[in-house]
């Protein structure tokens, strides 16, 4: 490994860490993001493993430099190895690359998975390497935009030591990024929270654009069609500005950031709302359901509001 002057990991803020070879498994979205993002802090991706079309492709555009080699080769070839494959298939890589003995002692071996801290990379640190859990918290979706990103997120790191933790930090402050500490044991929930936020937030943005297309379906704005299916209109236009001062008011605010029908206790409105919603969707109905018993809770709701989301919205009279 090539030094930089002074120690190669120093605490942050302090000397920039040594420039690596680095070697990603696999180019998926995060592997080649963090190749990009390392590379422009000059360390190098010198190997990354693609197998399918897709993941080449990837790899063409964002690494174009960079060698594609089978996994074996690119754990041989690496100081820092980034492990980025799906959850699912890390244990049987791990293995099987303790198993071919072709990552060197003293390797930096990350993991990006969200819900695995370090005890899912053991047979690795048993060969002498230095394991890490290091999790972006952000969404990747192919695009350019997951390079940017990646300049101010958080990241959850996980280490077996000071040692550990310093190298992780340097990786993450380098690239423009937030470290914090994740304990192992809390990695499952750490990654609940991440997908609760995350991921759900998108179902329910896109469940509420298919019920305001169907709104406003037919409607025109002079004299022309304004509702169509294709993402970018004016649902969405619509919902942007409110989803966005809803997610920044929760984040600022806390509970008093809830408003509407459900923390008003109007009962009435939430009845009519799951039957508006059951003509569009039952399964649409549900899930609206669902959400506002959940907000119900939080808000300390009144009787009316409970009683509207435990009567189906189509039997009998108003709740």
């Amino acid at each position: 490994m090539v030094q930089s002057p002074g120690p190669a990991w120093g605490p942050p803020g302090g000397l920039r860490p040594a420039r690596l070879t680095v070697g990603i498994i696999s180019a998926g979205r995060v592997g080649t993001a963090l190749g990009v993002a390392l590379e422009r802090v000059e360390h190098v991706v010198v190997a990354c493993s693609a197998i399918s079309r897709a993941s080449r492709q990837r790899v063409e555009r964002r690494l174009p430099d960079t060698r594609v080699l089978p996994v074996q080769d690119v754990a041989a070839n690496a100081e820092l190895l980034i492990v980025a494959v799906p959850d699912a298939e890390l244990a049987g890589l791990v293995a099987g690359l303790a198993a071919t003995g072709s990552v060197r002692p003293g390797t930096i071996v990350v993991h990006t998975s969200g819900a695995n801290g370090i005890g899912m990379l053991a047979p690795l640190t048993e060969l002498g390497c230095i394991p890490l859990a290091i999790h972006p918290a952000m969404t990747f979706t192919g695009a350019d935009e997951d390079v940017v990103r990646l300049s101010g997120a958080c990241f959850g790191i996980t280490a077996a030591d000071d040692v550990g933790y310093a190298v992780a930090q340097s990786l993450v402050l380098e690239i423009g990024g937030e470290p914090f500490g994740v304990r192992e044991d809390a990695r499952p929930l750490y990654h609940a929270a991440l997908a609760h936020g995350g991921n759900h937030v998108v179902t329910v943005l896109l469940d509420a654009v298919e019920a305001l297309r169907a709104a406003l379906r037919g409607q025109e704005l002079l004299g022309q069609e304004v509702v169509g299916d294709a993402p970018g209109g004016i649902a969405e236009r619509v919902l942007a500005p409110l989803a966005r001062a809803s997610l920044e008011n929760a984040l600022q605010r806390g509970q008093p950031a809830l408003t509407g029908p459900v923390a008003r206790g109007d009962g009435a409105a939430v009845t009519a709302h799951l039957r508006a919603l059951e003509d569009v969707d039952p399964e649409l109905a549900q899930a609206y359901r669902a959400n506002s018993l959940r907000t119900a809770q939080r808000a300390h709701a009144s009787p009316d509001v409970f009683a509207a989301l435990t009567v189906p919205p189509n039997e009998g009279g108003r709740a």
